[in-house]
């Protein structure tokens, strides 16, 4: 099973790729030199219009990180599994000064696929290029420093609670949405954890595209994606859980038009009380989505006379207490 999640329009006979936003894609020769790249590129100071010599992929990264980039497309050219992506900090230069690096490090994601194919003059690799810090430049989300997995780039869930805390602490109008893809554990177990990482990877680059500038992504565990969605309450959340749902299921789809043969469910709430508990409810909403028969968004809306606990706690009290009156 072989899914990947790329937004690369490739052309076997080495035609240009057509991209954007901000992933940076790249085709690649059998040594490793970069051949084209999308437009957007510039920013890594790669200008086809400019330079005589294209770099190597290496080249890219600072210099403790090349070692690792490079053993990374050789093990992709060599055909070994390699599912996840190496991250490393951009060896950033000007495009007007080229000579001059830039101070700031920006991190990013590559991810290469080998490409088979008998034509001498045609790529032996294709990749995606993705800066994992980009969804961390808003007020409402996450600091830099907050980015802590390099698997997927995304915050983690200390981060996805701390916000929420601030979110609940103001009274604002919040939901949190919880995605996750359906019979991941039964994934793994056919097609072992590299399978299952491609597909958690390429999930949240899914996610990352679909979610506002003003949402909050964060990866919670392993399998579950969080979403903090200001100035929604639970039915505008679901409605929008939904649409995302239908696209991925379109992306998900079979050439033969059969079901898809990944599906994704999600979980809604409400943010109050304490994050905690928001999350949990929204954990709910996934368990019943899934019940549900899947690729669905459900609200999970607590009982009033639960939502706090406090009414569970003196019922257990009372159990207890006439418990041991009735004991000699």
């Amino acid at each position: 099973m072989n899914t990947h999640f790329y937004k690369v329009n490739y052309c076997a006979t080495g035609g240009a790729i057509d991209a954007s936003g901000s992933d940076i894609h790249v085709e690649l020769d059998q040594a490793g030199f970069v051949v084209h790249t999308s437009h957007n590129a510039v920013q890594l100071g790669i200008d086809p219009q400019s330079l005589l010599l294209m770099p190597h992929v290496a080249d890219l990264a600072v210099l403790d990180h090349q070692s690792k980039v490079t053993q990374y497309f050789q093990q992709v050219i060599a055909g070994d599994t390699v599912q996840q992506p190496v991250v490393f900090p951009l060896h950033q230069v000007d495009p007007l000064d080229a000579d001059n690096p830039c101070d700031d490090q920006h991190w990013y994601s590559l991810k290469l696929r080998r490409i088979d194919s008998e034509a001498e003059t045609s790529a032996a690799a294709i990749g995606t290029l993705q800066p994992v810090q980009q969804k961390h430049s808003s007020p409402r989300q996450y600091p830099i420093g907050a980015i802590n997995d390099p698997f997927t780039g995304l915050a983690d869930r200390r981060c996805f609670v701390s916000s929420l805390v601030s979110s609940i602490a103001t009274h604002e109008i919040v939901s949190v949405a919880v995605f996750a893809i359906d019979g991941m554990r039964a994934i793994f177990m056919q097609y072992g954890q590299g399978t299952a990482d491609e597909i958690r990877w390429g999930f949240a680059r899914f996610l990352e595209a679909m979610a506002e500038p003003h949402h909050s992504l964060a990866q919670i565990d392993e399998e579950r994606f969080g979403i903090i969605l200001p100035d929604m309450r639970p039915k505008q959340a679901r409605e929008w859980a939904s649409e995302v749902l239908n696209i991925f299921a379109g992306l998900a789809m079979p050439a033969t038009g059969r079901e898809p043969e990944l599906r994704a469910s999600a979980g809604i709430t409400g943010a109050e009380l304490n994050a905690e508990w928001t999350i949990r409810q929204a954990e709910l909403g996934l368990v019943m989505a899934r019940s549900g028969g899947g690729m669905q968004a459900a609200v999970c809306q607590p009982h009033s006379c639960l939502s706090s606990g406090q009414a569970i706690e003196r019922a257990m009290e009372g159990v207890v207490e006439r418990t041991a009156k009735r004991l000699p």
